[in-house]
């Protein structure tokens, strides 16, 4: 290869990988830069590199319905049945009820129950009761066969397994949510005015969450919320010690034997040092992680983690980002 032809080929390399690059560098202001009542740093205004929900992510995140489903159209059976119980993509299953046409796609949902009686917060089920019934969204099927008494359908796509009972729901589809490039993450931004919110609960009834998780809050198209939107998830000091096992770490020894007169937290009349009082109500309200709205109903909306820099609780609080 002749000289001339090498360097034409590194400046087109060069060239490719400043376009690359580009797209990866935060849009916010740089580190140091004055905010107003704060300066920017590396630890309280983090980079925040967003990911990204995929199709599938949007097509199995669930949702909470203010009012129950119809039940009339659900899964009787499938091919293997009574073999098998569970059923995936590729599979065949007989769908009860009226109304399917002959290559008419449709969603399989399960109305769901909460296996486990207790409480994530307290007042989680009577919010929860509030907002509406939650469904998972299981799988996406196709009318082959409508000659028999039940219709015929092939599990195209699944999220998880499908069993006798899930319900039938005509498929719509969902809009993809669109790439954003990385910004700056005000840790300790105040409030705004906006209304307020709660994570009521995970996916799969997690409790603890990182990124790519999907969460359902208490607001809706009823609160301005659309899909695309992100959610700013914010937790209180006082919140961590309502908190059955974060309590704990508010009651542990923290002097150090080298110094005379420890502080004490919010300390009762037994507690109370020779030292300073630090009041829990007194500190700072802490960004926790970002959460993009996948999809919204009246007076809830599901979304999905996409930056986290601790783990996100069910029952943490939630505010429209409106960067």
């Amino acid at each position: 290869m002749s000289l001339k032809k090498m360097t034409n080929s590194k400046g087109i390399l060069w060239l490719l990988l400043s376009f690359t690059v580009l797209p990866l560098l935060p849009h916010s202001v740089a580190e140091g830069q004055a905010v107003e009542g704060a300066r920017q740093t590396a630890a309280s205004f983090p980079i925040e590199r967003v990911q990204t929900p995929t199709e599938a992510d949007v097509a199995c995140a669930g949702f909470i319905e203010k009012q129950p489903l119809p039940r009339a159209q659900f899964v009787a059976a499938g091919l293997t049945t009574p073999n098998t119980t569970k059923f995936g993509t590729g599979e065949l299953v007989y769908l009860a009820g009226t109304g399917y046409q002959l290559g008419q796609t449709y969603t399989i949902l399960r109305e769901l129950r909460n296996p486990n009686p207790g409480e994530l917060f307290a007042g989680q089920s009577k919010l929860l009761r509030a907002t509406g019934q939650p469904y998972a969204e299981l799988a996406r099927v196709r009318i082959v066969d409508i000659r028999h008494k039940l219709a015929i359908a092939e599990v195209e796509f699944s999220c998880d397994p499908v069993v006798p009972g899930d319900l039938v729901r005509p498929y719509s589809k969902q809009s993809a949510v669109a790439f954003h490039p990385p910004i700056t993450f005000d840790r300790f931004v105040p409030l705004g005015t906006g209304k307020a919110g709660t994570i009521l609960m995970a996916k799969d009834y997690d409790y603890e969450l990182g990124t790519g998780a999907t969460v359902y809050v208490n607001l809706g198209t009823g609160d301005g919320l659309k899909p695309g939107d992100y959610l700013r998830t914010y937790r209180t000091y006082s919140a961590d010690r309502k908190d059955a096992v974060d309590s704990l770490s508010f009651q542990a020894a923290r002097s150090e034997d080298t110094q005379r007169y420890p502080a004490s937290m919010d300390p009762s009349v037994l507690t109370r040092s020779k030292g300073p009082v630090v009041h829990i109500a007194d500190l700072p309200t802490r960004g926790v992680g970002e959460i993009v709205v996948l999809k919204a109903g009246e007076s809830s909306a599901t979304g999905m983690i996409v930056f986290a820099l601790e783990d996100v609780h069910v029952g943490d609080s939630v505010m429209l980002d409106r960067r």
